[in-house]
């Protein structure tokens, strides 16, 4: 990744022992080294997490694939990562309206099949313009 020869380490060393001094220089390297530890222990984290969450993924495909076989149904091809895929259609039943829900969808119906719609609302007023202001 970096490209930094041992001599490169060396004059860092070096200037690092001149501008910190010998007092400070042994507990900058160790709060580094926590840092670096530190990042290192979140990348193995987040690097587990997606394996296991991939692992998951593709042990719930197996399951549904076993289960439509069992029932005699063809197999579900493998679907792409949700990223690349559109959002699949609303299929669950609407739920059930409340009264007001129903009188809406009625008039609603009323103006698709030739009843007078509602009229529209008034539209938005212009803004009236400021008054000029002295100079």
């Amino acid at each position: 990744m970096f490209d930094i020869g041992f001599s490169e380490i060396l004059v860092i060393v070096g200037l690092a022992l001149v501008v910190l001094g010998p007092t400070k220089l042994p507990q900058v390297a160790r709060t580094l080294g926590r840092w670096a530890g530190r990042a290192r222990s979140m990348a193995r984290q987040f690097r587990e997490q997606l394996e296991n969450e991939a692992d998951e993924f593709s042990l719930n495909l197996d399951i549904s694939r076993a289960t439509a076989s069992a029932k005699g149904a063809p197999a579900p091809a493998p679907t792409p990562t949700a990223a690349t895929t559109a959002p699949a259609a609303h299929t669950e039943p609407p739920p059930a309206m409340d009264e007001f829900a129903i009188r809406n969808s009625a008039t609603t119906a009323e103006a698709m099949h030739g009843a007078d719609p509602a009229p529209a609302p008034d539209p938005i007023p212009a803004p009236v313009p400021a008054p000029d202001q002295p100079k």
